[in-house]
């Protein structure tokens, strides 16, 4: 069974056609030149429609998880940093969050467990593989952002970061990312410190339509979602792969974004 996505622009069931391999190879240019790229109009709009309306009226505190802290950009301890170092400022964050279990069988659910995306991300990636996660919990989420409410500065801790934006807000809810502000070999902490303090010149912004893909470094990328302005929220599904299969959050991993073990 197909997914609901745009097969005619996006046609990744057939990744020997010309049409494939030259999205791949567009995706590809621009991760080297901007690194992220969008696919816009990716989910069909009755499809979009529909999750809105299973998720967003579960987007609350009864029953969604709060995922409200302050934070560093790395989200742990850095034991390499004195106390106090710029680069360890503290931001706060705020979001609803529904598990992939609490969203089994919707078309997200669907668009995620479809092997033909993995293959696709792969190839864009430059990695033999991508592997959706086992994980009941942490394979995707669901996150609403509703008025004043945002996720501020961060890393992941994966090479590359796909979003599925399923309702954009009236005003607000930008995202606001740094390309490459590390590397592997390089933490570059006063990089990070002019960030934190509002004097990196190279921080960029885009506002998506619903339906968008979006994929990014975000292992070396910082970005914070903008707050939401307005009474419609900002809902958006984050999908996880890893380049080895099998990959589970550990008990305190869960803990801290979910609120829940299992």
């Amino acid at each position: 069974m197909l997914p609901p996505v745009d097969l005619d622009r996006y046609p990744l069931h057939l990744p020997e056609s010309a049409a494939c391999k030259a999205l791949v190879a567009q995706c590809k240019a621009d991760l080297a030149r901007d690194g992220m790229f969008n696919l816009e109009g990716f989910m069909l709009p009755e499809a979009i429609a529909r999750t809105v309306a299973e998720t967003s009226p579960r987007l609350n505190a009864q029953e969604a998880f709060t995922h409200a802290r302050r934070h560093n950009i790395y989200f742990k301890p850095m034991p390499d940093l004195p106390a106090g170092h710029p680069a360890l400022k503290e931001v706060e964050t705020r979001n609803y969050t529904l598990c992939a279990d609490q969203c089994e069988g919707t078309p997200v659910d669907d668009i995620y467990s479809w092997q033909p995306l993995a293959d696709f991300l792969a190839r864009t990636m430059d990695h033999d593989a991508l592997y959706p996660m086992p994980d009941p919990l942490a394979r995707f989420n669901v996150m609403g952002y509703p008025e004043g409410w945002g996720l501020n500065w961060h890393f992941d801790r994966s090479q590359f970061t796909t979003t599925l934006l399923l309702q954009a807000p009236l005003e607000g809810g930008e995202f606001i990312y740094r390309s490459e502000l590390r590397t592997d070999d390089d933490p570059n902490y006063d990089g990070v410190a002019k960030l934190l303090n509002g004097d990196d010149p190279e921080v960029k912004s885009f506002r998506a339509e619903a339906g968008t893909l979006n994929v990014f470094k975000g292992k070396n990328t910082a970005h914070r979602v903008a707050p939401v302005i307005g009474q419609v929220p900002r809902i958006v599904t984050v999908f996880t792969y890893y380049d080895r299969p099998g990959v589970m959050f550990s008990k305190e991993e869960r803990m801290g974004f979910y609120g829940r073990e299992a």
